[in-house]
């Protein structure tokens, strides 16, 4: 069987490398699409990482099956309106996959699909015993989406005044590097590959998980915290309902600061607690993708083996 998968965002989604994986050692194929003309007329499984499917796309493939997956629900600006316009506008598949029961709800389909959840997972080389390395070089370390940092501005000076070095992975857009560019322990690696992941989170001691007090980033699940967790570091969280879901259910323990306070009482928290970080000890195996996708129903739905 040959599994199409059509992602045509330009947001990261390391499940697309996991879900590949795991069909071929399967026995299957898949295949990526970023746009839609690609993807042949005889092609048997279309699943879309949804981004809105109108019926006349759908149409184009009328004997497909059709597996929508919601990984995340839309986000701000209008990330109420966008989900509705999904709801209301969205062709009609065979299947749906959703990241969590909130996620489902969020997107307020009322039909018989059959649907399945389906959480975000960790690479397995994140579990693996850290080899023998240098001391940690950064204070902290910061993965993931950028942009969300222009809501803790007041975190990264407090960070600078503390003299608290920080290592951010990912890509800075220019204007917030325009905007720290104060903080002289600040170091941005850019896109890195993800399997660069593990040692880069390795050269920090303890991890931020910086998140909105925005829907839908308050209800679902945070990649960083599980990566953080996973390498074995002491987190640092903003306080909100899904972290502390993850506390109670994995047995963690984690740090936490306010969504919004002045750059003084950032300050004062980093300078009393730094030393002194609950180390999360959860155990996230069974949250390796290889596992974690495994368990999933759909396969039984298109006769994939694991």
């Amino acid at each position: 069987m040959l599994i199409h998968f059509i992602h045509q965002g330009d947001a990261y989604l390391p499940e697309l490398q996991a879900y590949a994986a795991f069909i071929q050692a399967a026995g299957h194929q898949s295949q990526l699409h970023r746009e839609l003309d690609s993807v042949p007329s005889d092609a048997p499984v279309l699943w879309w990482l949804c981004g809105q499917v109108r019926p006349v796309q759908a149409m184009r493939h009328p004997k497909a099956f059709h597996i929508h997956e919601y990984a995340s629900a839309s986000v701000p600006p209008m990330a109420w309106l966008k989900d509705q316009l999904k709801c209301w506008c969205q062709a009609t598949p065979q299947y749906r996959i959703f990241q969590n029961a909130w996620v489902q709800q969020r997107m307020g389909f009322h039909d018989a699909v059959p649907c399945e959840f389906r959480d975000m997972g960790i690479s397995p080389s994140l579990l693996e015993p850290a080899p023998p390395s240098a001391a940690p070089e950064f204070d902290f370390v910061y993965l993931g989406e950028m942009r969300r940092l222009r809501h803790f501005l007041p975190v990264f000076e407090a960070l600078a005044n503390a003299e608290l070095s920080v290592l951010l992975i990912g890509q800075l857009p220019d204007e917030l590097l325009a905007q720290l560019a104060d903080h002289d322990k600040l170091t941005v690696t850019g896109r890195i590959p993800h399997e660069q992941v593990p040692v880069m989170l390795r050269r920090a001691r303890r991890g931020l998980n910086l998140v909105p007090d925005q829907l839908p980033y308050t209800r679902q699940t945070s990649t960083k915290l599980l990566e953080y967790c996973a390498a074995g570091l002491p987190v640092v969280s903003t306080d909100y309902a899904w972290v502390r879901d993850f506390e109670r259910q994995h047995g963690a323990r984690l740090a936490y600061i306010p969504f919004r306070a002045t750059a003084a009482s950032y300050l004062e928290y980093f300078q009393r607690i730094v030393q002194a970080l609950p180390e999360p000890v959860p155990d996230l195996h069974p949250l390796a993708w290889p596992a974690l996708l495994a368990g999933m129903p759909i396969w039984r739905h298109l006769g994939v083996q694991a």
